[in-house]
């Protein structure tokens, strides 16, 4: 197993948990994303799951629909994703990606692992779950955030920073820095 694949299980694994809490009547509560709710979250991370593997060629195939059985799609998709990533050789195959030459198992880490994180906060913050995320992913990914710039200020990714104090916890400001309302 290589480290993007123990990550990525980590992350899924804590992301299943906050689809399973979502009571059925909540999935269309309104998402910390601008004109998203919580089942328009779940949507783009399934849609995610199913196209970036395409990125490098390689395809996975999602037969159920996020709309129609929410918990369903996220597994399928979830355990897709996780084979693709136990699986070296597709996991290790390259393509000219946006930042140069890169493999599928460093795109899922940099991009998906992210959006578990990140997305499974706002699926919590919507349906009234638990928001705390893992400290050591909160600084990873604050770590991946801040590399990408205002490259991510971009309609449809993320919106101005929210101002939070300078000392307020890492997750605050990661989530600020992400236009998110801590």
């Amino acid at each position: 197993m290589s480290e993007t694949s123990e990550r990525y299980r980590a992350l899924a694994t804590e992301f299943t948990r906050r689809v399973e809490a979502v009571p059925a009547d909540r999935w269309s509560a309104q998402s910390p994303c601008e004109g998203w709710t919580a089942l328009d979250v779940l949507r783009h991370v399934v849609d995610v799951h199913r196209d970036i593997p395409g990125w490098a060629g390689l395809t996975i195939t999602l037969a159920k629909v996020v709309d129609d059985d929410p918990l369903g799609a996220w597994l399928e998709a979830r355990y897709a994703l996780q084979a693709l990533l136990d699986d070296p050789q597709r996991a290790e195959r390259e393509y000219e990606g946006m930042f140069g030459r890169t493999t599928a198992e460093a795109t899922i880490d940099r991009f998906l692992c992210f959006d578990l994180l990140v997305h499974g906060w706002d699926i919590a913050k919507a349906t009234g779950q638990d928001e705390e995320l893992p400290a050591d992913e909160v600084t990873r990914v604050f770590a991946v955030a801040r590399a990408l710039g205002d490259g991510i200020r971009q309609k449809g990714v993320c919106g101005p920073e929210v101002h939070v104090a300078e000392n307020a916890p890492e997750q605050d400001r990661l989530l600020a820095f992400l236009g998110r309302n801590p």
